[in-house]
């Protein structure tokens, strides 16, 4: 084909997917991938595909010359073409296939494109390394099973701005070149050419803008942000990502809570058809750790974790009278049906304990009000009854001897273990939960300094300001996070509006006058004009469409372009080197020279 030529190209009239009986007898041109080939007969059979659907092409080498027939013949799948031809009923239509009723009777085509030989089969069942699949991204982004997730995603992203707008939300884009303030993970830097030796960073939430545009009078801001933290990778993170950013003036902690549940239960509705009962569950994160062992507890199964450690201050049990002497606590798990689990597969479980750092467990079997074990005649009746009062029949009680610090966490991913491996996770169910009053600061053993839990930027507990100097340890935060099966969708925070409160956060932290008028010093500047109370959230827009297209797999499959876990983008090969005259523009020298 000479794609100089200025005739006029096979543009399509209807796409391949919508062929039907409208278009019987009618001659029409469709433009698509040919998608498989079969030559019976002296016929030739094309599946032609577009985003639409698949339509079957019949090439009689009678209707068209010899050399077009060979022509068409020696295309390999994936080329692109535009057919012309009229369409008639099949003699054996293919009722998989909404237009398999229907076949065009090829009398003209034009060539679009060529392809060459595949390095793998996208539409085969057979498992393609991910790392070839993200390399030709764009052979496996033309499954239909990829494109329906970005249609998922774009009608999720529509019916977020559409839920704001309606509620007098203005969108505003903030910068993608802004300052490194770093507080938390790593920022990705980009040297000035124009500022030689000064860096701007990739922001890693626009945070500080929304708060500046709370002062700037807006009142309510959203926005589908682009952010990046350069920290290390795993399955479900990435290096950019999507979030919803919101933030709203004059209100209170309820008030975010409320209307983000609103929005979950009109998205889930609108994409889903799935009825979310509001408001959510609400648990504080203490109580998070001790019923569930995690901040991000999936609700989605029972089997809170029960502290039996005050029934067995006097136990006669000496692995158990040992550990508590030792400052240790006693927790239990009641697995639901695990009486019936042979010795054989407790033992196993057992052994699967180390992966969690633990010991093992001491296991007692429920069954008709009778506490079974090796270990039975050593319990008080006190014990027997913190046992028989917590389980159920037919339970088997999992006691677990640990620190009080991290045996929670522990003994909840135990938990976890329990629910997938005896299949007691509802996949069906969407339990939303938010936890509230959070730590406000964490100790960082590393450098010996107490951070921010969250960011410097959050609210303190009203009624603990007067421990923010003296006893850090127990103040808690106007903060919030909201999970959905046991998956961290985002959280949010009130925020200091008063700059000599700002300014005590910072001390608190660590920062020196001299640090914070260098890395915050705008924000303090912008807090002593006039700042409103305010308060924001910001969920994570790639997790949201994992989990809404059924949770499997990895974060890589809901986005178009994703890298890989050691940062690398096998379609472009970026991260890349670059010209010793572009770092000499920016003025930067590598140490190989």
């Amino acid at each position: 084909m000479d794609f100089l030529r200025s005739k006029e190209m096979f543009k399509r009239n209807v796409k391949c997917g919508e062929i039907s009986e409208n278009e019987i007898g009618k001659t029409v041109i469709v433009n698509g991938w040919i998608h498989r080939k079969r030559d019976l007969g002296g016929l030739l059979f094309i599946d032609l595909r577009d985003r639409s659907g698949i339509v079957q092409v019949v090439v009689d080498p009678k209707n068209i010359s010899k050399e077009k027939s060979e022509e068409i013949q020696g295309l390999k799948n994936e080329s692109v073409v535009g057919i012309e031809g009229k369409v008639k009923n099949r003699l054996e239509p293919n009722l998989n296939l909404p237009t398999g009723k229907f076949e065009i009777l090829l009398q003209a085509f034009e060539i679009f494109s060529k392809s060459e030989d595949l390095p793998f089969n996208q539409f085969s069942s057979q498992e393609v390394d991910e790392t070839v699949r993200l390399k030709y991204r764009y052979l496996d982004l033309r499954r239909p099973e990829i494109r329906k997730v970005f249609e998922l995603r774009s009608r999720i992203i529509q019916a977020i701005r559409t839920f704001f707008i309606n509620r007098d939300f203005i969108e505003i884009e903030t910068p993608i070149l802004t300052k490194s303030t770093p507080e938390g993970a790593r920022d990705f830097i980009v040297p000035s050419r124009l500022n030689k030796g000064k860096f701007y960073a990739l922001p890693q939430s626009p945070q500080l803008f929304k708060q500046i545009l709370m002062i700037g009078g807006f009142e309510k801001y959203f926005q589908i942000a682009r952010c990046f933290r350069d920290e290390d990778l795993r399955q479900d993170r990435q290096p950019e990502f999507t979030q919803l950013d919101v933030e709203m003036s004059f209100i209170e902690q309820g008030d975010i809570l409320k209307l983000m549940e609103e929005m979950y239960k009109d998205l889930f509705k609108e994409i889903l058809g799935v009825e979310i009962e509001i408001p959510f569950q609400r648990v504080s994160y203490v109580d998070a750790k001790k019923k569930f062992g995690s901040d991000k507890p999936d609700t989605r199964f029972g089997m809170e974790i029960k502290d039996l450690t005050d029934y067995f201050k006097e136990t006669g049990i000496q692995i158990i009278r040992d550990g508590m002497k030792n400052g240790k606590v006693v927790l239990a798990l009641f697995l639901p049906g695990g009486a019936a689990l042979s010795r054989r597969e407790v033992d196993d479980l057992k052994e699967q304990m180390t992966d969690f750092g633990l010991n093992g467990f001491i296991d007692f079997k429920i069954k008709k009000g009778e506490i079974i074990s090796s270990f039975s005649k050593y319990l008080t009746e006190k014990e027997k009854s913190g046992i028989l009062g917590t389980g159920q029949p037919d339970n088997l009680a999992l006691i677990f001897v640990v620190n009080s610090k991290n045996g929670f966490d522990q003994v909840g991913r135990v938990r976890i273990l329990l629910a997938e491996k005896y299949n007691l996770v509802k996949k069906d169910k969407f339990n939303f939960i938010w936890v509230v009053d959070f730590p406000f600061f964490a100790y960082n053993e590393k450098e010996g300094r107490y951070e921010a839990e969250h960011h410097p930027f959050t609210m303190p507990k009203p009624e603990d300001l007067e421990k923010l100097e003296t006893d850090k340890e127990h103040v808690k935060a106007l903060a919030y996070d909201l999970v959905l099966n046991g998956n961290e969708l985002g959280g949010g925070s009130i925020r200091i509006h008063n700059p000599e409160l700002q300014k005590r956060v910072f001390k608190a932290i660590g920062l020196s006058d001299v640090e914070v008028e260098q890395k915050f010093g705008f924000l303090v500047q912008a807090l002593s004009f006039g700042a409103p109370p305010h308060g924001g959230i910001a969920f994570g827009l790639d997790r949201l469409v994992w989990i809404m297209n059924g949770g499997t797999g990895s974060l890589r499959d809901v986005i178009a372009f994703p890298k890989t876990t050691s940062g690398i983008c096998p379609l472009t090969e970026a991260p890349n080197e670059v010209s010793k005259k572009q770092l000499n523009d920016v003025g930067i020298k590598t140490e190989n020279g």
